[in-house]
């Protein structure tokens, strides 16, 4: 599946085209340079999905917890709860067995993460790859693997 997002006017439909897409599948691991805009993304989605909080960067946290405002598909156990990871400063990656970072993956919640290259051995077989790539002309595509 492949997202195009002319400009951030549009970033608000992208974020529904993504929802309807991700059927069962519960983790996300967002890659993209830096700036592609994958937080920004990400607080689109979660905006979509009726998340009450401040959706923000998890930078300093590693994780960031939201209530889920609503579960538009139909599926047998809908996720509670998205728990948005940025593993932008993990050093070594004990550091995210320390956290715990499994029992959020295997939680049935949905789980979006950041920076997931530094963790990539720790992801779920069915962890859903996603790619923000960015234009010159300011445009991105979602690629959806």
């Amino acid at each position: 599946m492949e997202i195009t997002i002319p400009n951030l006017e549009h970033i608000a439909d992208a974020a529904r085209e993504f929802i309807t897409g991700i059927g069962d599948s519960r983790v996300f691991a967002f890659y993209g340079s830096m700036g592609a805009g994958k937080t920004t993304f990400i607080k689109a989605v979660c905006e979509a999905l009726g998340v009450k909080d401040q959706v923000t960067s998890p930078t300093f946290a590693i994780v960031n917890e939201y209530a889920l405002g609503s579960w538009p598909l139909a599926v047998s156990q809908p996720p509670t709860a998205i728990y948005h990871f940025d593993f932008y400063r993990i050093k070594r990656l004990e550091e995210a067995y320390d956290m715990g970072c499994e029992e959020y993956f295997y939680s049935g919640s949905l789980c979006f993460i950041e920076w997931p290259e530094l963790i990539e051995e720790l992801l779920p077989e069915d962890a859903v790859r996603v790619t923000i790539t960015q234009y010159p002309d300011g445009h991105r595509t979602v690629t959806l693997l």
